[in-house]
């Protein structure tokens, strides 16, 4: 009866230390708000420019070529790429994690025990036929095999083997974004290749103009209508604009061997087709529905991947409060002498042991590995509301802007026609002295400025273009 009481009390006492081990602190948890607007303006648009491929979507051959040879040769990519590589590994080595292990061994050593040690007396006062004592010191043979296994009760490994898997999945949508991310500063900066090109074409034909405009003045002072001061004004207005060209042939230079760099490639030209930029189309863009933007925007992709990855994460961290049972076995021969080192059954051994092990004090390593993994998850879900908001901000900035914009080239269109026939006329009126000869520089100066403000908006149009192109998720597939 008292053996029963007793057993009884180690069961409950058992039982009571199980509980507190098993003992989970409670922690809030956050679930993420995937909630999007119905729409970016007043309007839901059934087509979306995302879908549509980076060779279709991009139609100049030279900035194709360009962008092909970027995503085999950009460092920054090969660099992601071999990130990928190192992520499928650690997949592969969490896999391995909750799978048995086994391996064979086989060694050899000797042993001299001390005369006045237990091992030691007992050796020598065993009762052991004359000329047959142990050999001193005593050889030890070993070979064999042995296997570990943690059984993965509380799915603690498998959840750590697939947050390593999401975090595998988030890798390549970082890669996808950056692929995105370099499409489209390629070609924001082959655009503004092309505008450089034409702002030196039209400062060219601008100094032209005015050297002409130099030699009438000349002449009118030949004949006593101006004075030398109109003259010199006209010749520094020469000059500064021949000195403004080697400006824009110095942001050509360099905006050419930022291209290269993102090719992978040491300076050299780029090939473009700069002549009618100022007519390029700039195309209807569709936004279509901003739920759209959680499957075509990778940086979105990948944050959910991440937040996927962490949820995993906690669980993994959670099953540290929980007992691990691990199951080892092995088998092999062992003798003291070679000879006999094969022989059965007298050599063979064999062993297996199941454990089952739990933390129960002093357990604030788990405790932190626990609170820390939480924290992560609450921060991941932060991180993927702030993507996605992010991302619905730069596609209706985007719209927006490409809107202004093109209602700015329109009126800035009519700015340089005005202004471009202006100088005829202040030519004209020079010659008959109807006008002095700071109404005729003036009227060069706005017009030149006009013609570059038009350059300019026109790369801003082709930037928006791509970058709604972008920030819709188009590039990568």
């Amino acid at each position: 009866m008292m053996e029963n009481k007793r057993s009884m009390k180690i069961t409950g006492i058992a039982i009571m230390l199980f509980i507190t081990a098993c003992n989970v602190p409670y922690l809030g948890r956050k679930t993420e708000n995937k909630n999007t607007p119905a729409r970016y303006g007043s309007v839901a648009d059934s087509l979306n420019s995302a879908d549509i491929k980076r060779n279709d979507f991009f139609t100049d051959p030279n900035l194709k070529a360009l962008i092909d040879t970027a995503l085999v040769n950009n460092q920054e990519l090969n660099i992601v790429f071999q990130d990928i590589y190192i992520g499928s590994f650690e997949v592969r080595a969490r896999k391995g994690a909750y799978l048995p292990f086994g391996g064979v061994a086989a060694g050899g050593g000797v042993i001299k025990e001390g005369r006045y040690t237990v091992p030691g007396s007992v050796e020598s006062n065993l009762n052991v036929a004359p000329g047959k004592k142990f050999p001193d010191p005593l050889p030890d043979l070993f070979i064999g095999a042995n296997i570990s296994w943690e059984v993965d009760i509380w799915k603690k490994l498998r959840n750590s083997k697939n947050a390593a898997a999401r975090k595998y999945l988030a890798t390549i949508e970082g890669k996808n974004f950056m692929v995105t991310q370099l499409v489209a500063e390629i070609a924001n900066s082959y655009y503004e290749l092309m505008a450089l090109d034409n702002q030196l074409a039209t400062l060219r034909q601008n100094i032209e103009i005015q050297q002409n405009a130099l030699e009438i003045v000349r002449l009118e002072k030949i004949a006593a209508k101006v004075t030398e001061l109109a003259v010199r004004k006209f010749e520094a207005e020469v000059l500064k604009n021949q000195s403004k060209q080697y400006y824009i042939i110095q942001k050509i230079i360099e905006t050419e061997n930022k291209i290269n760099f993102m090719v992978g490639r040491f300076p050299q030209p780029v090939v473009r087709s700069s002549g009618d930029f100022i007519n390029l189309a700039t195309g209807n863009m569709h936004a279509g529905i901003p739920s759209q933007l959680l499957q075509n925007r990778p940086d979105i992709r990948q944050a959910e991947r991440m937040l996927a990855s962490t949820k995993l994460d906690v669980l993994s961290a959670k099953a540290q409060f929980y007992p691990t049972f691990m199951i080892t076995a092995g088998t092999g021969f062992q003798a003291f002498n070679l000879a006999y080192l094969v022989k059965t059954p007298e050599s063979f051994i064999f062993s297996a042991a199941g454990q089952l092990a739990m933390p129960l004090i002093n357990r604030n390593a788990i405790k932190a590995n626990y609170y820390s993994a939480n924290s992560r998850q609450i921060q991941a879900v932060y991180n993927y509301e702030k993507t996605i908001l992010n991302a619905y901000i730069e596609v209706a900035n985007q719209l927006s802007n490409i809107d202004n914009l093109e209602k700015s080239y329109d009126l800035k269109t009519k700015q340089v026609e005005a202004l471009t026939q202006s100088i005829d006329i202040s030519t004209s009126l020079f010659k008959s002295a109807r006008a002095d000869y700071m109404e005729v520089l003036l009227t060069q100066r706005d017009a030149l400025e006009s013609k570059f403000e038009l350059i300019e908006t026109k790369k801003q149009q082709m930037n928006a273009i791509v970058n709604i192109y972008k920030a819709l998720g188009g590039g990568w597939k």
